[in-house]
């Protein structure tokens, strides 16, 4: 299975498609990990948050594919937010991890409450400037929070990992990231939760394609040049939900899709919503 990549902003690049890991613990998660990898993937994520380093580690290291061709992209948490504390937080997550560096390290969320999230950004950015981090970004991140970013220290993130899928596509804020060379990657790119998978005009699509629903919302994002981590510890479905690249959905799909759109309202707000 050979999933495309795509070039970023700081001369790295990253595939489109990876492998989400929430929810997954202990040994079901090396087994996930390791099945995903032997299928093609090649773009792993997790988060401290997600008390599965060590597994995603393990499985990661169980495979025999070269660590150089993985891509480990994992989260800054809230409680480890500023300068110091996110120093710190990177090389626990690689000693978790087992890794030398990190390929990708997000903020996971703004929580502005904190006030610290500056100089979490300027830790990033110190963290890629020593090699440690190949690519620094942050995760549910709006238009502002962006904007503040880059006013305090002149260097827009290369990655935004936000809430995305046909029916949040987030249209206004990927228009502003695109202008400022970040890359869009999508969590809960399924639209499970808002009904997606279940809605008419996608079950039609996906009849159309002799795909399933779920290919039909991932194709959707890949097509859009947006990243997707889909989580699944069935080695099947995780084939699945990276074959999307034997077909394209036509103009009147995505304006059908584009029908489905809820705003920018149905998406969590990083202004209220934290995470520690």
């Amino acid at each position: 299975m050979d999933i495309p990549s795509v070039e970023l902003s700081n001369g790295n690049s990253i595939p489109l498609v990876g492998l989400g890991t929430y929810n997954m613990l202990g040994r079901p998660c090396v087994s996930a990990v390791g099945s995903a990898i032997k299928s093609g993937y090649r773009l792993l994520d997790t988060a401290p948050r997600y008390s599965n380093e060590l597994s995603v580690g393990m499985g990661l290291h169980g495979t025999g594919v070269p660590r150089e061709d993985i891509v480990v992209q994992t989260k800054l948490g809230g409680g480890d937010q500023g300068f110091d504390e996110a120093i710190n937080a990177a090389k626990e997550s690689a000693r978790r991890l087992g890794v030398a560096h990190i390929d990708v390290y997000l903020i996971h969320w703004p929580c502005p409450s904190l006030g610290r999230t500056v100089d979490s950004w300027k830790a990033l950015l110190t963290l890629a400037d020593e090699g440690y981090v190949r690519t620094p970004g942050v995760s549910n991140f709006k238009q502002h929070h962006l904007q503040m970013l880059f006013d305090e220290t002149g260097r827009w993130p290369v990655l935004n990992q936000i809430q995305c899928s046909p029916v949040l596509p987030r249209t206004e804020l990927r228009e502003f990231m695109a202008s400022k060379g970040i890359h869009a990657q999508a969590w809960h790119p399924t639209g499970r939760k808002e009904g997606l998978l279940a809605d008419p005009i996608i079950l039609r699509i996906a009849r159309k394609y002799g795909k399933s629903p779920t290919q039909i919302a991932l194709r959707w994002s890949v097509q859009n040049g947006i990243g997707v981590v889909p989580k699944s510890s069935h080695t099947g479905r995780q084939v699945e939900n990276a074959d999307l690249f034997d077909f394209a959905l036509d103009p009147a799909d995505l304006a059908e899709l584009a029908t489905l759109d809820r705003g920018e309202r149905a998406a969590r707000d990083s202004d209220v919503d934290e995470e520690f």
